[in-house]
């Protein structure tokens, strides 16, 4: 049956972006199965409008619900916040699911470069969240070092004049080691009786050693009041939660606390120790955390894990020092102090009353423009004198800082001007006082004037610039333009010539400029750049150049191979290079060619260039020259007074042709052009004239005959010899007929 079916067309549209669903191949789709349904349906695909509404219902049907999901999908990725808002949901969840060790490895650098570039970024933070930590530390040091140092500047002053003094300072320059240090070690009296390792968090008593001879109460209850004392001073007094109570003094003995992460260490002292003795005591609680850390942080008051801790601790208990019964020299003390101590006053003042005055000399003999020429001290006065130029600071300002006196000092100055670039540079500024868009500098100990200018100004600073102290800086005002209407015009102008001079092929001979217009004149080569195209760009108005070059011909190897090549036309198979002024030709070329190069390297020869043909070679391969020489050697015989040959000869005029094709072609695949010159000839029977053109009829007519039987006629050319180029001797009959013919000379380009 026939189908009722409205014919359709492919739309022709490009598919929705949001759906990118291609409407053109799923009606062509459509139509395919409306054909197979009803062979005989015949849908004309250009008469249906572009929107169908048939085929968007279907479109609907078929994949409406992916085209929807598709489009909310690619709305979420084309926005940034949305599609960020999505992976946050899930990214918790998924980070948790991970596993942990891939987790780290993957966020490891991320956060590594985070930190860095927040540590970049703000110091002050990480400044921040390590200062609870270090400070109480660099205190404590900072405290324990200059208790350290008053007890060893007591201990070196009681027995620096005694006995025992000298031996030990002997004994400091054998060992190497301080005095002071020497004096603590044999002066200090003390003694550790006791050392207790409490836990930090329970306050139980991990260990207790004690000395030999040292008596004392119950070691778990003294460790529980230490605890408690320490609790105390917290509470009492707000304290941190890392720091602690280091030091309790009660009459000669000492206690010391050394606060570690799990637990402390109290040292129980008799006596007066060192403070060096911290640092031994902290060495101590370190190496007990190092080798006990977890069983310390686990301790529930079992110490059968902790065995090893009392060997530890019975090293404090070792320190001890004995009592010296050297006492201190107080009269010999007294004597000294009270030679010294006027004598010392004395010159220390003077000293430092010297060294005031020395740094504010110092101070002006660093300033420009200030010579110090005379300076001494006398009765508790200062006398200074010198050069000094008005610009440069003022002296009496410097005494400002150094506790000098002014009323003690006394200064002569004289005026001189100072040939420091800033002085010099200052007066300039002052004297010419340049426009805005001129700038002075000091570059290199010159100064140096930049930037656009009148002339009058220009004229000004020229005038100051030969007025310059010799010695003094160079002002140069090079960099300085004119921007006058006829300077700019000089200047573009200028421009110009300088661009001319620099073209090869162009000299100028003469160039002025006269009532606003310039005028130039010169010799040209015709292959070199055009003058009026080269006007472009620099400012000036080609109205108002006036040119004249005359023709001559550049000896530049750039122009002489332009020359030579119009004039030789080479074959592609020869190249030109140009070799340190000398002209190459290099490749493969027909003696005709070659020889006419030769001809053109003697007359360049003449001119001084050079011009190498000695690496061409001729291109004549053997097959080539085999056909030239039979083609050579053929002649086409007329009868006397004829120009067109016989019958007989038209066999030969065949052949001759075929020849000729053929060393064409293959001429051609050698990369060379032959042609062919075809010579009339003439008995010497009747007048010269009428021999001369009947031999030149006789070749323009086996050039027709040869043009006929398919030979290119742009390669034959012709010419009349007339009786001058005779075959045989006329003294016969035979001789008459053999100069009567055409001849064919074969030439390669």
């Amino acid at each position: 049956m026939t189908s009722t079916v409205d014919p359709i067309s492919l739309p022709q549209r490009a598919a929705s972006n949001d759906t990118e669903i291609d409407r053109e191949a799923l009606a062509s789709l459509l139509v395919e199965i409306a054909r197979s349904v009803d062979p005989d349906y015949r849908a004309r695909l250009d008469g249906v409008p572009t929107a169908d509404p048939r085929m968007e219902t279907l479109r609907q049907l078929l994949v409406g619900r992916e085209i929807s999901e598709l489009s909310r999908v690619t709305h979420l990725l084309d926005e940034p916040e949305q599609l960020a808002a999505a992976v946050g949901d899930v990214l918790p969840s998924a980070a948790a699911r991970a596993s942990h060790a891939q987790l780290g490895e993957a966020l490891a650098p991320a956060v590594e470069r985070a930190v860095q570039r927040s540590i970049q970024k703000s110091p002050r933070t990480l400044t921040d969240i390590l200062y609870p930590v270090f400070l109480p530390a660099i205190r404590k040091s900072i405290g324990e070092k200059i208790d350290q140092t008053f007890q060893s500047l007591n201990e070196t002053l009681r027995h620096i004049f005694t006995w025992h003094g000298l031996k030990w300072r002997f004994e400091a320059w054998r060992t190497g080691a301080s005095f002071s240090e020497v004096v603590l070690k044999h002066s200090l009296v003390y003694r550790v009786e006791h050392v207790f390792l409490i836990n930090r968090n329970s306050g139980l008593l991990i260990a207790h050693v004690t000395a030999d001879n040292a008596t004392s109460e119950d070691p778990q209850l003294i460790s529980s009041m230490l605890s408690a004392i320490q609790d105390f001073v917290k509470d009492s007094f707000n304290e941190k939660e890392q720091s602690g109570l280091d030091t309790i003094r009660f009459g000669e003995l000492r206690l010391w606390s050394e606060v570690g992460p799990f637990a402390t260490l109290v040292a129980v002292i008799r006596g007066n120790p060192p403070e060096e003795l911290h640092e031994i005591v902290r060495d101590v609680l370190l190496r007990i955390h190092d080798e006990c850390s977890q069983a310390l942080e686990q301790f529930d008051g079992d110490s059968s894990q902790l065995a090893g801790v009392e060997t530890q601790l019975q090293t404090c208990v070792e320190l001890k020092q004995e009592e010296s019964n050297q006492g201190f020299p107080w009269l010999v003390v007294a004597a000294v102090l009270l030679v010294l101590i006027p004598a010392g006053g004395w010159f220390f003042l003077s000293w430092q009353s010297g060294q005031r005055w020395q740094a504010y000399v110092s101070r002006l003999g660093t300033q420009p423009g200030i010579i110090v020429a005379e300076q001494k001290m006398r009765d508790g006065q200062f006398y200074i004198a010198g050069l000094r130029d008005p610009l440069a600071a003022d002296p009496q300002s410097l005494l400002s800082g150094t506790q000098v006196d002014p009323a003690r000092v006394h200064s002569h100055w004289q005026f001189y001007q100072s040939l420091e670039p800033e002085f010099v540079l200052k007066r300039l500024t002052a004297s010419l006082a340049p426009p805005d868009s001129v700038r002075l500098s000091i570059v290199n100990d010159r100064i140096v004037a930049e930037g656009e200018a009148p002339d009058t100004w220009i004229d000004r600073a020229r005038a100051a610039a030969r007025q310059l102290s010799a010695g003094g800086p160079v002002f140069d005002i090079s960099k300085v333009r004119d921007v006058s209407p006829e300077a700019r015009a000089a200047e573009h102008w200028q421009t110009y010539v300088s661009r001319l001079e620099a073209q090869p092929g162009i000299i100028v001979a003469q160039q002025r400029a006269r009532g606003g217009h310039f005028y130039i004149s010169g010799l040209r080569d015709p292959q070199a750049a055009d003058p009026q195209a080269l006007l472009s760009g620099t400012g000036v108005d080609p109205a108002r150049v006036h040119s004249q070059w005359q023709f001559y011909q550049s000896l530049d190897p750039k122009f002489v191979v332009k020359r030579l090549m119009a004039s030789l036309a080479p074959p592609d198979s020869v190249r030109f290079s140009i070799m340190k002024d000398r002209i190459v030709v290099v490749g493969e070329a027909p003696a005709a060619w070659i020889d006419r190069a030769r001809v053109a390297a003697q007359q360049l020869a003449a001119d001084g260039l050079s011009l190498e043909i000695s690496e061409l070679r001729e291109l004549t391969p053997q097959e080539l020259t085999r056909l030239r020489e039979a083609i050579q050697a053929v002649d086409i015989f007329f009868d006397s007074g004829k120009a067109v040959p016989g019958p007989e000869q038209l066999p030969v005029l065949d052949k001759l042709a075929n020849q000729l094709k053929g060393l064409a072609k293959d001429a051609r695949k050698a990369g060379v052009t032959a042609q062919f010159m075809l010579t009339g000839h003439s008995d010497a029977v009747g007048r010269e004239t009428t021999n001369a053109s009947i031999s030149a009829a006789r070749a323009e007519t086996v050039r027709a005959l040869l043009k006929k039987r398919g030979v290119a006629p742009e390669s034959l050319l012709v010419r009349g010899a007339g009786t001058f180029e005779p075959a045989e001797t006329e003294n016969s009959r035979a001789g008459s007929s053999a100069n009567r013919r055409v001849s064919v000379t074969v030439n390669f380009h």
